[in-house]
């Protein structure tokens, strides 16, 4: 029996189909040390991920390799999420990685999208619950630490955008044990108050575990149930926390979600100049037409407006005239039409036929020979008399 012979592309694109179809090897979380670290031009990273016993080669592509919020190196322990495969030129088996933390947040990482995942369900990050944010808010309430370029930058953009608005600051701890019930405090204090009209949350970047409190159940749930909208200003423009989802609106900086806040005074006074010079255009427009109009009825003479209802009238008089003939026209049509219908059911059409029609003494119509006796006498009408007939004969 001759043994079947296979050739390398065929085994090495064999053992990818194995691969690819594995559920387990297509979406896998990988702990290991990066070593043999390298940043290609293209923008893909190409690392080796290592333990006490084994090697695995990885690739990061450009597309995933942007998410990233810190700066892989050669030592650095990570979690990377990816798809086991086949490179079949190189006859080499290898992570895919679409996702990487540094290891040590791995715990945190995974209750974030437990909780995210649970909280998307019922449904508090849905569009339709997302309230509009005031276009000119009188006060704006701004939860975040007294202290730091966060509450600087939000006073600074506002004061500068729109300095009549309100700024009411409650101090609220962003960091650490008790932050999340110091940020719930807040936005209840607000909410019971009504001191403001829009609220700012949020506070500077920092690493998973200083943002965490933004990613607590309590957190997300008060922001869900405020009465009042709420913009999540927290972290950099890279950070996603589940307050950001829960919010009204996510402004990727705290000066950014001031901004979003409030209106500019400076565009609003442009926008207020020239909406008043359209208006005054128009209104001088309408002045100058009726200064016009009225001018040219002031060089009229009041012959000129009789001779005008007098044309006008003529107009009117040729109008009724020429519909009272047109209707004259169709009544005598009518007329005719009727004329001859009547003429053709006439009897003396018949009598001039040459028929003739025979009556008794007291003038009515004799229609048969048995209304006859002998010695009778009746009239014969034709159609140029009448005659006086007598019955001979039965």
């Amino acid at each position: 029996m001759e043994a079947k012979v296979a050739t390398v592309s065929q085994i090495n694109n064999y053992v990818k189909k194995i691969l690819d179809h594995n559920i387990i090897l297509n979406n896998v979380w990988i702990k290991g040390e990066i070593s043999n670290f390298k940043h290609h031009y293209s923008g893909h990273l190409y690392i080796t991920l290592k333990d006490e016993g084994a090697v695995l080669k990885a690739v990061m592509f450009r597309n995933s390799a942007q998410s990233l919020s810190f700066e892989p190196s050669d030592g650095m322990k990570v979690l990377a999420r990816g798809r086991i495969s086949v490179y079949e030129a190189g006859g080499s088996y290898q992570l895919y990685i679409e996702e990487m933390i540094p290891d040590g947040v791995g715990d945190l990482y995974i209750a974030y999208e437990k909780l995210k995942k649970q909280l998307e369900e019922e449904g508090l990050f849905a569009p339709e619950h997302k309230k509009p944010i005031p276009q000119f808010p009188k006060a704006v309430g701004v939860v975040t630490a007294s202290t730091g370029a966060a509450v600087r930058d939000i006073i600074n953009v506002i004061t500068r955008r729109y300095p009549m608005a309100e700024i009411i600051l409650f101090p609220a701890q962003v960091q650490g044990t008790g932050a999340a019930e110091s940020i719930v405090r807040a936005i209840e204090y607000f909410n019971t108050s009504g001191e403001a009209d829009t609220l700012i949350v949020g506070r500077g970047g920092g690493s998973i575990e200083d943002l965490w409190a933004f990613n607590e159940e309590i957190t997300a749930r008060a922001i869900f149930a405020s009465k009042i909208p709420i913009i999540s200003a927290v972290g950099h423009e890279t950070d996603f926390t589940i307050a950001d989802f829960a919010a009204d609106l996510r402004a990727p900086t705290p000066s950014a979600a001031a901004e979003i806040a409030v209106p500019s005074a400076i565009e609003l006074r442009n926008r207020i100049n020239t909406d008043c010079n359209r208006i005054s255009r128009n209104i001088a427009g309408r002045i100058e037409g009726s200064r016009l109009l009225l001018q040219r009825f002031k060089m009229r003479t009041p012959k000129d407006r009789i001779d005008d209802y007098n044309l006008k009238l003529d107009g009117l008089l040729k109008t009724v005239e020429s519909s009272l003939r047109m209707k004259l026209m169709n009544l005598k049509n009518t007329f005719g039409e009727t004329a001859s219908k009547l003429d053709a059911l006439s009897p003396l059409q018949t009598l001039a036929r040459g028929y003739s029609i025979p009556t008794d003494s007291d003038g009515n119509v004799i229609r048969s020979a048995a209304q006859m006796e002998k010695g009778m006498e009746f009239t014969l009408r034709m159609k140029d008399g009448n005659t006086n007939c007598m019955v001979k004969g039965e």
